[in-house]
C-alpha cells in the first residue's frame, strides 16, 4: 500500500511520514499568482500579480494585499477564500491584542497566531487545511522592518526576500542576485516590480500590480495607488 492510500485523510501520517493533503495545498500554492516580499533597511514592499483571466471583470474591488493593523499587512498566494478567512481572523486577533494592551499588536506575535490557526487545520477532523501561503510585512516599536511567510501547515521563517505562488523559483533566484543588506526600500520597490516583470505574461501597469509598503520614517502600512505604481514601472522602463 503506497502513499496514494493516505492521500484523503489530513490527519493520517503517510508510511513515508508525510501529511499528503498539506503536500496538496503547497500545490494550490504553487498554482497561485506570483508574490513577493523584500525587507530594506528602512521598509518593507510586499507586491502581487493581480492579473485576471478576462478583461471583463471589475477588479477595483478585489484586493490581495491587505493592512491588518497600522503597520503590518499580508499579501497571499493560492486560494482566495481561504485568505479572507485568515486576514479576518488576524484583524479580530489584532483588535483583541490593542483592546487589553492599548499598543499595536508586534509583527512576530500576529504571524505566530496566524500559523497557529493555520496549524489547527492540520491537526483536526472534518476540516482541511488552508490552501494558502501568506508573507507578512511591518515593522514593530523597535523601527526593524520584518518579512515572515507562513506556510498552510503552520510552519512560519523570516525571510530578507521571498516570493511564493506560480514560477517562485525563478522569483527567489532573480532575488537573490539582486538583493543587497543595504537595500533601501525605493530600490526595494524597483526590483520587487524587476522580479515580478521576469515571469509576467503580458504587459504590467498600475491595475494589474499590487504592491504595499511600511516605511520605517512613519511605520504605517500603506497601499501604493495604481498611479504610484505607473510612475515606479516608467522609472524602470
Amino acid at each position: 500500500m503506497g502513499d496514494s492510500a493516505y492521500s484523503f485523510s489530513l490527519t493520517t501520517f503517510s508510511r513515508t511520514g508525510k501529511l499528503l493533503q498539506i503536500e496538496y495545498a503547497l500545490n494550490a500554492v504553487a498554482n497561485g499568482r506570483t508574490a513577493l516580499g523584500i525587507a530594506a533597511v528602512d521598509g518593507v514592499v510586499i507586491a502581487t500579480d493581480k492579473k485576471f483571466a478576462s478583461a471583463l471583470v471589475e477588479g477595483e474591488d478585489v484586493s490581495k494585499v491587505e493592512a491588518i493593523t497600522d503597520s503590518s499587512g499580508f499579501v497571499y498566494a493560492g486560494v482566495g477564500p481561504d485568505y479572507r478567512v485568515l486576514v479576518r481572523k488576524a484583524r479580530k486577533s489584532a483588535q483583541a491584542y490593542f483592546r487589553e494592551y492599548r499598543e499595536t499588536k508586534p509583527v512576530a506575535q500576529l504571524v505566530k497566531s496566524t500559523a497557529s490557526v493555520m496549524q489547527e487545520y492540520t491537526q483536526s477532523g472534518g476540516v482541511r487545511p488552508f490552501g494558502v501561503s501568506l508573507l507578512v510585512a511591518g515593522i514593530d516599536g523597535d523601527g526593524v522592518p520584518r518579512l515572515f511567510q507562513v506556510d498552510p501547515s503552520g510552519a512560519y521563517f523570516g525571510w530578507k526576500a521571498t516570493a511564493i505562488g506560480k514560477n517562485y523559483v525563478n522569483a527567489k533566484n532573480f532575488l537573490e542576485k539582486r538583493f543587497q543588506d543595504d537595500m533601501e526600500l525605493e530600490d526595494a520597490i524597483h526590483t520587487a516590480l524587476l522580479t515580478l516583470r521576469e515571469g509576467f505574461e503580458g504587459e504590467m501597469n498600475g491595475h494589474n500590480i499590487e504592491v504595499g509598503v511600511v516605511s520605517k520614517s512613519d511605520g504605517k502600512f500603506r497601499l501604493l495607488t495604481p498611479e504610484q505604481i505607473q510612475d515606479y514601472l516608467d522609472e524602470a522602463n
